[in-house]
């Protein structure tokens, strides 16, 4: 029988924990986050080996094989006696094969148990899990989203019941970031949940999606996959945007999308952009994506998040006084998701500190968060000022150009956009002309290393960022 684990303890070790999850989230962004990494649980800090439990095989080996390395990484900046992570199932017991320690076995290791356990027929997880907090009953109304929230309520209702019928095909809801595209993506999952829990529904990442598909062509299981995905009543696709420049992906998505329509099954994608301006997308698939209705998401306006502070206070019992949130709605005008977080860093300080929840109070608090939403620097004016300071063309800063004089102004495009603004690394890598995730990480990690011991690159920096943010 397996030893049970002995349980992480330590304020100090909790917040190596949280700043980690906070780095990853930042530098992966909040789709990848959510999709691959949230669920991960601290098990075990012990003699340099951190164990971190994830709840199904499927992440155990998606996050051992693409995220542990990264993880080790950043932990090891927080605490340099860190050596090892371990990515395990979570349960009751020790599992029997956990995944490859990372910087102990070869990558051939991890790929032989994958293997092993596909062979012994290992069901895997499919969907993504839903956020009990996302329905339509705590999505909050107003100008910018009433027709995506409309056409979300019709689809929902029109999928249960005897009547059943499929008024929009696809619904396609976009918006940017932190404007409520996946809690209504959410909402319609739970209300066809509850009202009619035997019908076959599948929410996922655009992402999820594709790591799906390549498995099953590097196990030549692709009838499985079809199978799967083409016999659903409902598809979910959140963030399809992820698919873009992925030529395989897109034909296999484009013939599931197809299947499903002839059969008059229901198909609701999300993204961040309408289907026309989808750029890596082939034309006959942003065709296919407007056929039904194209819901848009606008920023929201001052009523509108002054509603959802007073919805959000209101529903957990919060006491906060009418002016504060007032205050909060005209200072955070980024998305929903930093004016829910405002809200909840105030709150949280005013119990632990027992202060009174003021303006002033508010201000003091939020004050970094106040400043950046003061002066919001874009992705494409920090291009303009660095090309213009280089005496470079704009058009180098998407170009595949690799010459230095190039290449390192692109770089401290990057640094400077990971640093002036809340845009994720997959965002920021879209705008330089499609680049990678990991192209963006290794830019701000090499301008950091060279502004240590390059001093004119760190004044161009410094006066740059002080151009930018005046």
């Amino acid at each position: 029988m397996a030893k049970p684990m002995t349980p992480a303890s330590g304020s100090d070790i909790q917040g190596q924990w949280a700043r980690v999850r906070g780095r990853l989230r930042e530098e992966f962004g909040e789709a990848a986050f959510r999709s691959w990494l949230k669920s991960m649980t601290l098990a075990e800090v012990q003699e340099g080996r951190v164990r971190i439990g994830v709840p199904t095989r499927f992440l155990r080996d998606w996050v051992a094989a693409h995220y542990a390395d990264r993880i080790r990484a950043l932990w090891n900046a927080e605490n340099t006696a860190i050596s090892v992570i371990d990515i395990f199932v979570s349960g009751a017991a020790e599992p029997a094969a956990p995944a490859s320690p990372v910087g102990r076995e070869p990558a051939a290791g991890r790929e032989k148990e994958s293997a092993a356990a596909h062979e012994q027929g290992e069901e895997k997880e499919i969907g993504a899990a839903l956020d009990p907090r996302f329905t339509f009953e705590n999505f909050v109304v107003g100008k910018p989203n009433e027709l995506a929230h409309a056409a979300a309520r019709r689809v929902a209702e029109s999928s249960v019941g005897p009547g059943r019928s499929v008024p929009f095909n696809p619904l396609f809801l976009y918006g940017g970031v932190g404007l409520g595209k996946t809690h209504l993506m959410h909402a319609i999952a739970w209300h066809i949940r509850t009202h009619e829990p035997s019908r076959k529904l599948i929410y996922l990442s655009a992402e999820k999606f594709m790591y799906q598909f390549i498995r099953a062509l590097r196990f030549k299981d692709t009838m499985a996959f079809k199978e799967q995905f083409r016999s659903v009543d409902v598809l979910m696709i959140d963030d399809v945007q992820f698919i873009s420049g992925k030529d395989s992906t897109q034909e296999e998505f484009f013939h599931t999308f197809n299947a499903l329509v002839d059969q008059n099954r229901q198909v609701i994608i999300s993204a961040d952009k309408s289907p026309s301006d989808l750029e890596g997308m082939e034309e006959r698939m942003r065709s296919r994506l407007g056929w039904g209705l194209v819901a848009d998401i606008h920023p929201t306006t001052y009523e509108l998040r002054l509603g959802i502070l007073q919805a959000k206070a209101e529903h957990q019992g919060m006491q906060i006084p009418i002016k504060v949130l007032e205050f909060l709605a005209h200072k955070i005008t980024s998305n929903v998701r930093e004016l829910e977080g405002a809200l909840n860093r105030i709150v949280a300080h005013a119990q632990l500190v027992g202060r009174a929840i003021t303006i002033e109070s508010a201000q003091e608090v939020l004050h970094d968060l106040l400043r950046a939403n003061d002066r919001r620097v874009t992705i494409d004016e920090i291009q303009k000022r660095v090309a213009e300071h280089y005496n470079i063309r704009l058009a180098d800063m998407h170009s595949a150009r690799r010459a230095r004089a190039v290449a390192r102004p692109r770089q401290v495009a990057m640094y400077l956009c990971k640093q002036l603004t809340p845009r994720s690394l997959p965002e920021i890598g879209r705008k330089f002309g499609g680049r990678d995730h990991t192209t963006v990480m290794h830019a701000v990690r090499k301008i950091e290393e060279l502004r240590a011991n390059d001093r004119t690159l760190a004044e161009d920096i410094e006066l740059l960022r002080r151009m930018l943010e005046t």
